[in-house]
């Protein structure tokens, strides 16, 4: 696996987020859905990265910068990369990338479901707890707010 940054114009990568805003787009209750499409990835204070097996894209990230920590957003594993590590290398790296770039925590913004739990599952995993609203988010029954201090 090689884990590289995207300029989002890689057809395979442009495919997977299209899947994964319509996914989430389709899962979410009205006014809860806060995927970011091309467009609100393509802002300077976004990087995108990208997980390979040679040619096969396994999985995309996205890491946002603001003023005192980073947010993930746009996780999401291919279809065919599911259950192979990508999501977890993937979220190892956008950590490291995050406390490189001098941040001391990394927030997130997710929904709960079936469709969310691998998603959840892997976050706390890695110790993201429940944490105060940020961003302009709120909690709700539907919407989870996740930090985990790095």
């Amino acid at each position: 696996m090689h884990i590289w940054p995207s300029d989002l114009s890689e057809p395979e990568v442009v495919d997977l987020l299209a899947l994964h805003h319509r996914e989430m787009v389709a899962g979410s209750p009205p006014g809860t859905c806060h995927v970011l499409d091309l467009s609100g990835l393509k802002v300077p204070e976004v990087t995108v990265y990208a997980v390979w097996d040679d040619a096969a894209l396994l999985a995309i990230g996205a890491l946002k910068h603001h003023a005192k920590f980073a947010e993930l957003k746009s996780m999401r594993a291919a279809p065919d990369a599911r259950g192979k590590g990508a999501g977890k290398a993937m979220l190892t790296h956008l950590l490291a990338m995050a406390k490189h770039a001098g941040f001391g925590e990394v927030k997130l913004e997710t929904g709960t479901g079936p469709l969310f739990e691998a998603a959840v599952g892997l976050y706390r995993s890695f110790g993201f707890q429940d944490c105060a609203p940020f961003a302009g988010y709120t909690p709700g029954d539907f919407t989870q707010l996740m930090a985990l201090k790095i």
